[in-house]
């Protein structure tokens, strides 16, 4: 069997890309007539240019929810990979999924063959996978993938919600701030300077900003720039890029709120391969995979090592600080009592709720900020316009007191 991309046209004369699986490109023509198509071109697709592609998180999570619908109706993984493929709306997602079908057609596992797309299926997908083929228990496994995708991209969703307003906001204060400092202030201080008249600091202060505005925002970005610039030197060496995720750690705030994302993203992953059916070390090491700090993962490899070697899990986790106490609590339990899979849920769920409630915290936080932030250097360009005419009132109302007493002499 082999997969064709082709290009057809349907009974109306309109125009069909797709894809099709077949012995040879005369079967392939055939199928195509089949559902009312001509074909105008056929080519034999070339699955290694797709090794490195990347798709979209979303449309992975859409196919994933339907090849577990379909497998829910009992129809074979064949069949729910064609018909996936065929109604993927992503052209590069939608010949994976032929790939697939034609490879595990010729006997390969569904794993390894996905194995081959490491952009496309991360290793926790494909470890899922191939736990839930050994078990033949595929079903379960892609409606437990299905809601992990679903949960991480609404997730994701509501950030992005929340952070549109004050993002908007703060980009048009900016924008705001550097017009009134560029042409405003300018031109409303110009009479000042031509009459001679002495500017008081903040004037001075934010007119030489004005005059400078072009080279100080060039500046901003060159420091930017140069600090990423260093940052990844700095972090390229191993054991200073553990050093540098630990300071991040240690960050008020923002500090627990990294670590309780990580460690809610571990147990989610480890409680998914716990209940496929994983030993607790294999399970640790593919969960181990989806915690990004350095810090926090060199710990969990270090307790992935003991327990491989034979040692208490409950006991080793206890040793390490950087872990919440609940955390050590629950998992110790779950440990204790042969019910790990479902306190590492319970662990997820706790810390998915703290993270949602630091989230809105912060949130909440942010608008009245950017508005304060704009608000106070409006002021201060206000007051850089105001102080310099009431100057000049009291100089001008000084004049006429002067005059005045010398009418009356």
């Amino acid at each position: 069997m082999a997969t064709y991309s082709y290009i057809a046209f349907d009974q109306d004369g309109k125009k069909k890309k797709g894809f099709i699986t077949a012995e040879n490109e005369r079967s392939a023509r055939s199928e195509l007539k089949k559902i009312n198509l001509k074909p105008f071109s056929l080519n034999l697709s070339n699955k290694d240019n797709f090794h490195n592609i990347k798709v979209k998180e979303k449309d992975l999570s859409i196919a994933t929810r339907q090849l577990a619908t379909l497998l829910d109706a009992n129809l074979s993984i064949n069949d729910a990979l064609k018909i996936t493929a065929n109604q993927c709306s992503n052209k590069k997602l939608s010949e994976i999924f032929y790939v697939l079908r034609e490879e595990i057609i010729q006997g390969k596992r569904l794993a390894n063959s996905m194995a081959r797309y490491p952009k496309v299926f991360s290793k926790t997908y494909i470890s899922l996978v191939s736990a839930g083929d050994s078990s033949g228990n595929l079903s379960n496994i892609f409606n437990d993938l299905a809601d992990y995708l679903e949960s991480s991209l609404n997730t994701k969703q509501k950030i992005l919600t929340a952070l549109t307003y004050p993002i908007i906001l703060f980009v048009f204060s900016v924008l705001v701030i550097i017009g009134l400092i560029s042409f405003v202030l300018p031109t409303v201080v110009d009479q000042f300077v031509r009459s001679g008249a002495e500017l008081p600091f903040l004037t001075t202060l934010l007119l030489n900003i004005s005059n400078n505005i072009v080279y100080i925002i060039l500046s901003v970005i060159l420091f930017s720039v140069l600090i990423f610039y260093l940052y990844k030197k700095y972090t390229s060496n191993d054991l200073n890029h553990i050093k540098a995720h630990n300071f991040f750690l240690k960050f008020p705030l923002i500090g627990k709120f990294i670590l309780y994302v990580q460690l809610e993203r571990y147990t989610k992953t480890m409680s998914l391969l716990l209940l496929s059916g994983l030993n607790l070390d294999k399970a640790m090491i593919d969960a181990q995979i989806v915690v990004t700090n350095k810090f926090i993962s060199r710990a969990l490899i270090d307790i992935q090592n003991n327990v491989i070697e034979g040692k208490d899990f409950a006991l080793i986790i206890q040793k390490y600080e950087i872990f919440p106490d609940i955390f050590k609590q629950l998992i110790s339990s779950g440990y204790r009592s042969g019910n790990l899979a479902k306190m590492f849920s319970k662990t997820s769920d706790y810390l998915n709720s703290e993270i949602e409630s630091k989230r809105s915290i912060f949130l909440s936080l942010l608008d009245p900020f950017v508005i304060i932030f704009m608000g106070g250097f409006i002021m201060l360009i206000v007051l850089a316009i105001l102080i310099p005419i009431m100057q000049m009132n009291t100089l001008t109302l000084g004049w006429k007191i002067i005059n005045t007493k010398r009418a009356l002499v």
